[in-house]
């Protein structure tokens, strides 16, 4: 590891109209490596005038990309993502430093949000319509799809080369034109991204990078009618406020909005293998993930060596520096974080016996030990409001019927998690569950050939699959008589 890592680090600056540019707002703002505290670099945010130029940008820049066949789109995509694939040491080591992740996660990342651009330019070929029997000897109906246009893709902290990738994909392969606002904490790796596209030949205006104070770029781009597809990925307070500014002119949206995961363990399972599994996925990025396992519910017969298990193995994670191969979890990615963390596991010591962690680790950093609560009572506030970190919820059940119950109390359906060989069980929990997605014996809720969404506060809409795609295409019905 080098004496100093963060001294290769430079910010990215904004990419509009195929132009690279410095912003030319009077704000800006640190960029922090978690791990250390220490800053960075200084971003630049875009003015109102960058922005104007954003817009006229992919506005130019949807008239040509919604002509150019979808064969040499497909093309130009698969060929970013060859050189994506190519500085995947590269974008990793980018993507630990500024957001905090190990390595090793960092470069799973990267093959992932390949993954998912390559999945969509495999189908920009396959975007059908169809034809459909006339009344008539001389009618024909046609439906055709075509895209929705200029589109506004936010992307957040967490993981933000897959969820900008997932955004930027759809888009592109439909035939839209995008700008692209990556999270301000963590925009290096996204850029570098962005610079792939570019070098693979995706002409200006067709991709737009932007940065700045997310509600000022929020109000400005969204009040535009340029833009007509807004995604987002974020928290339900941001969401409802992106909602409300796109009902004025009738924007089509995505919203992901995170989650609250449930976690349903049967006694049939085996428990250490059970165990090794769910402590992976519980902590794999220090816990913030939208649909981290979180609340688990383990049925009687299997609780007490459940929870043993599991406190025993989360404690042994090797905490530290993301850069440092060893690292199993490393920092939260910023202090607001570890405030919010510190202050949810104080509050739910009074509704729940501690069995592991519970309190910041190490001198230096955003890091905090793996927490592990049993015997959490339903009214505590982390069974209701989202942890987004490092801590795990365990409860008993005795019946399937109540395992439902309490995986629905929230008003959260994203992922969901069930472990039982019952077929009968797995089909109870399938019908049972209000989720976006049930993966069983698996701790795998999302994948690039298929719909990842939610229900209630986990948003609407979908990314990934046939549905993401098509939720960046407007179905065109054509009706053609013959003259007469």
């Amino acid at each position: 590891m080098q004496s100093n890592p963060a001294a290769s680090y430079r910010a990215p600056r904004l990419y509009i109209g195929g132009e690279w540019r410095t912003g030319s707002a009077q704000t800006s703002n640190p960029i922090i490596n978690p791990a250390t505290e220490e800053v960075m670099a200084e971003l630049r945010h875009a003015s109102a005038q960058d922005l104007e130029a954003a817009l006229v940008a992919v506005e130019q820049g949807f008239a040509v990309w919604r002509k150019t066949p979808a064969a040499e789109r497909q093309r130009i995509l698969l060929r970013g993502m060859e050189i994506l694939r190519s500085r995947r040491e590269e974008v990793a080591y980018c993507l630990t430093l500024e957001q905090g992740k190990p390595l090793a996660q960092a470069r799973s990342e990267v093959d992932v949000a390949a993954g998912m651009v390559q999945w969509y330019a495999e189908q920009a070929r396959r975007a059908y319509g169809r034809i459909l029997p006339g009344p008539a000897e001389d009618t024909d109906y046609e439906v055709r799809k075509e895209p929705v246009g200029p589109c506004l893709l936010l992307s957040p902290w967490n993981v933000p080369l897959i969820l900008a990738a997932r955004k930027i994909g759809g888009a592109l392969a439909a035939g839209c034109s995008c700008i692209i606002k990556p999270p301000e904490e963590t925009p290096a790796a996204v850029a570098k991204m962005v610079e792939c596209f570019i070098e693979a030949g995706v002409p200006p205006g067709v991709i737009n990078l932007v940065f700045g104070i997310p509600q000022a770029i929020s109000e400005q781009l969204i009040a535009s009618d340029i833009i007509r597809k807004v995604s987002f990925t974020g928290s339900v307070g941001v969401g409802q406020q992106l909602a409300r500014l796109a009902a004025g002119g009738l924007k089509r949206m995505t919203l992901e909005l995170g989650g609250h995961s449930p976690v349903i363990v049967f006694d049939d399972v085996d428990v250490d293998a059970c165990v090794r599994q769910l402590v992976a996925a519980k902590f794999r990025n220090a816990g913030q993930l939208c649909h981290a396992p979180t609340r688990f519910f383990v049925q009687k017969a299997v609780y007490g060596r459940f929870v043993d298990r599991f406190a025993q193995a989360a404690a042994k994670l090797q905490v530290g520096d993301g850069l440092d191969e060893r690292t199993e979890m490393g920092p939260l990615a910023n202090a607001r974080r570890v405030s919010a963390i510190s202050e949810l596991v104080e509050a739910t010591k009074a509704k729940a016996t501690l069995v592991a962690g519970g309190s910041r680790v190490l001198e230096r950093g955003y890091f905090f030990s793996p927490t592990v609560f049993a015997d959490v009572e339903l009214d505590a506030r982390a069974m209701r409001d989202e942890p987004f970190g490092p801590i795990a919820l365990i409860r008993s059940f005795d019946m399937p019927a109540e395992a439902l119950q309490m995986a629905n109390a929230t008003r959260f359906g994203l992922g969901s998690y069930v472990f039982t060989d019952s077929a009968r069980l797995q089909r109870q929990m399938v019908d049972g569950l209000r989720v976006g997605s049930v993966a069983i014996n698996s701790t795998i809720a999302t994948v690039a050939e298929a719909p990842f969404g939610g229900v209630g506060d986990s948003g609407y809409g979908y990314e990934s699959g046939e549905e993401g795609l098509e939720g960046y295409l407007h179905t065109k019905f054509v009706h053609r008589t013959q003259a007469v």
